[in-house]
């Protein structure tokens, strides 16, 4: 039962055992290391704002999709006493140090232990300091000041790899697995270069210590031929080893195969679905791709297998955007905007769901976002030519080739952007250049500026807005 604030001051603060700046003594020559690394505070989950949609080269702006939280209408107690923060007051021997004293610190008092789980995460606290370490941009007048940089940062790598090699060799798994993550992503190898030959060697000797992770990465390599001969057989048996352990990446993985007989086994749906299910159960921001992927399943079904459920199709698809899949959002922004999957027409969550898959650079929701921001939606997305044209322009740069045209058309007449009639021909030839029919007739024709469809002020019509198939006839999009 949580005191009330009148109580508080009634009991000094005052720092609990485990608190208390014993961590800084140095000068302690009793000091025991097991006090020293308390591990990292656990991390408080903090609620996440609703995306907005933004110009994707501007500063985010806010949409009225979802306004802020209405204030607390209960008024605080009268004999309330005001927030003196004493909570907060640090022991009396605290300090605050600087970035590179902690290191110092931290590397002095693991030193003194022989404690491997403790070094290890001292290695990983050198290689997120040197992935965080600031390179100054390199100009005439700080030549040595960047190299200076550039060698510490890479001074921490290679003291951490150093540590995570003997580590590794004394059969700690945790550094055998982080030790070949860094060789797979070119840290601490010749010129930063990805090294699955050392990699992998280190990715099966951690999943030999049980390692999930370890065994997913192991059976990726096989799959690949990534720093070994591609043995699909092998690679199953690691996937389900990581599978035993709980591993969503892994369950994903072998639930595709038996739908789709890859990896040398044969054609199971029923077998897939299991699979899948279980990935879906244990699904992070990391490997969301079950859900998806039975979302999928379950608009179209499977004989026998699975029944067509739109309903929890969208639950699925739901469960996966807000883990941040963004082909799942770009599909409830689909969902959401024409109304399928039985889902109402709401452009307030269409654009809230686009936006989510284009803030990742999903090249559809981005163009999707064009389409919203050409007509506007009143009380929800204010009408910007402007945010229309970089939507539109961010997609055709991503690769989308009606959006080289629209951004190409957008050019020619001037909607949200100068007229350009040399950098109009630039997107259509993009355009044409991948079969774009409109392009390849607009390069042909080349007889001036096409009039604005819509009438007065350019506004684009998108007539398609409540066909199934959604732009059939719309002009632009």
């Amino acid at each position: 039962m949580q005191q009330s604030p009148q109580n508080f001051e009634q009991y000094p603060y005052e720092q609990p055992p485990h608190r208390q700046t014993q961590f800084f003594q140095e000068e302690d020559n009793d000091y025991q290391r097991q006090t020293f690394y308390q591990g990292p505070p656990a991390s408080q989950p903090q609620p996440q704002p609703s995306p907005q949609p933004s110009s994707p080269f501007q500063a985010q702006r806010p949409v009225s999709y979802q306004g802020p939280l209405p204030p607390n209408d209960v008024p605080p107690s009268p004999n309330a006493p005001l927030l003196d923060h004493s909570h907060l007051r640090p022991g009396k021997q605290a300090a605050l140090l600087s970035h590179e004293r902690t290191l110092e610190l931290y590397r002095a008092n693991a030193k003194k232990t022989q404690d491997p789980q403790i070094q290890f995460e001292f290695a990983v606290f050198m290689i997120e300091a040197a992935k965080s370490s600031l390179i100054p941009a390199l100009t005439k007048s700080n030549v040595i000041e960047v190299e200076k940089a550039i060698e510490k940062r890479d001074d921490l790598i290679r003291e951490a790899t150093s540590l995570l090699k003997r580590l590794a060799d004394r059969g700690h798994p945790s550094s055998q697995y982080f030790l070949a993550d860094c060789y797979a992503n070119g840290l601490g190898t010749v010129k930063n270069r990805q090294d699955f030959d050392r990699a992998y060697p280190l990715f099966v000797l951690a999943a030999k210590h049980g390692h999930p992770d370890a065994s997913y990465r192991a059976g990726t390599c096989c799959e690949n031929g990534w720093g070994c001969r591609r043995e699909s057989a092998k690679a199953v048996q690691f996937y389900r080893k990581a599978a035993a352990g709980q591993h969503p990446g892994a369950m994903y993985r072998l639930g595709i195969a038996e739908l789709n007989g890859e990896l040398g086994l044969s054609k199971s749906p029923r077998e897939g679905v299991k699979w899948l299910k279980r990935s879906a159960e244990h699904a992070t921001a990391e490997f969301p791709h079950a859900l998806h992927e039975l979302a999928l399943i379950h608009e179209r079904g499977i004989e026998n297998v699975v029944f067509v459920d739109f309903e929890y199709a969208v639950e699925l698809l739901a469960q996966a955007a807000e883990l941040g899949n963004a082909p799942s959002a770009y599909r409830l922004g689909e969902c959401y905007e024409y109304g399928k999957l039985g889902c109402p027409q709401d452009p307030a969550l269409s654009i809230h769901y686009y936006n989510i898959a284009a803030q990742q650079n999903h090249r559809d929701a981005c163009f999707a976002l064009t389409a919203w921001y050409l007509v506007g939606s009143p009380g929800v997305l204010p009408q910007s030519d402007t945010e229309a044209y970089l939507w539109a322009k961010k997609a055709a740069e991503a690769g989308l080739v009606k959006a080289m045209y629209a951004v190409g058309y957008f050019t020619e007449v001037g909607i949200g952007v100068q007229a350009n009639l040399q950098d109009a021909t630039y997107w259509y030839k993009r355009a044409a250049e991948l079969g774009d029919k409109r392009a390849q007739q607009r390069l042909k024709s080349q007889n001036g500026p096409l009039p604005s469809p819509g009438g007065p002020g350019g506004m684009l019509h998108r007539d398609g807005l409540q066909q199934e198939g959604g732009d059939s006839k719309c002009l632009i999009m």
